[in-house]
């Protein structure tokens, strides 16, 4: 395959998974298993996956100014949380055999498939509580999102979703600036993963050119048509694409 050939086939990719990523976190879906096919071993596809979607993260933060800026104190606290999470993550990647990095993704994927479909049924606005149950809350959440935070440094693909669905339960702030705070947060742990992996694993960074200038692009237009197009059912239907690519990836990590 040429070189133009793959550029074009990374660009699109990325203008897909950039959008798939700024309105439901799922920019793997597309891109890491575009990666993949074009030759990528699975923890490179990984990291080269990770530095393209800081173009995504860029984008989508820019796109969603107005909203971050009604919401800048909680975006601190998750942004902080996910940064120590990312770190582990990180780590952790650099420690676990590729061969274990393999089996144990179909399980990430389908899982967050699971919480983003869960999250769009069960959903409700979260009741007042006194501050004892308050405090517990308080607690389990932020330690959710630093698990998260492991798993976007560990792998990353659908991150952003299991960031959304947490936020959603969680959160009493508007759908936009939720997802805006979980794409700035995605978008600082991903950074620090990179400077990490840099040192650490290889990365095709010739490819993160084509992929990334698509994932700017697609992440600047996500939080456009949050703006303007009901979600849910959208949402709803990359749940079950999840589904679709925890199989493919358990079926070539398993046989």
């Amino acid at each position: 395959m040429s070189l133009w050939l793959m550029s074009v086939i990374l660009l699109a990719a990325g203008l897909a998974a950039g959008l798939l990523s700024s309105i439901a976190g799922l920019a793997s879906l597309v891109s890491y298993p575009v990666l993949l096919m074009l030759g990528l071993p699975p923890v490179s596809a990984n990291v080269t996956n990770t530095a393209a979607l800081i173009f995504t993260g860029a984008g989508s933060s820019l796109s969603s100014l107005r909203e971050l800026h009604h919401v800048r104190k909680t975006v601190l606290k998750v942004t902080i949380y996910a940064l120590i999470g990312g770190v582990v993550g990180s780590f952790l990647l650099v420690i676990a055999p590729a061969t274990t990095f393999e089996r144990v993704v179909p399980f990430l994927v389908f899982g967050a498939g699971l919480l983003m479909l869960w999250s769009q049924f069960c959903h409700t606005v979260p009741k007042k509580v006194d501050h004892t149950n308050h405090l517990a809350t308080t607690i389990l959440k932020n330690t959710a999102i630093l698990l998260v935070g492991v798993y976007i440094g560990y792998f990353g693909a659908s991150a952003g979703m299991i960031m959304l669905s947490i936020l959603i339960v969680t959160l009493n702030d508007s759908f936009g600036e939720i997802n805006a705070i979980k794409n700035f947060a995605a978008f600082m742990t991903n950074i620090l993963s990179l400077i990490i992996y840099a040192f650490t694993t290889k990365v095709y960074w010739w490819m993160v050119v084509p992929l990334g200038i698509g994932m700017f692009i697609g992440g600047y237009l996500g939080p456009v048509v949050i703006r303007h197009v009901p979600v849910k059912p959208l949402r709803i239907a990359i749940s079950f694409s999840a589904f679709g690519l925890a199989a493919y990836l358990f079926y070539t990590a398993y046989y």
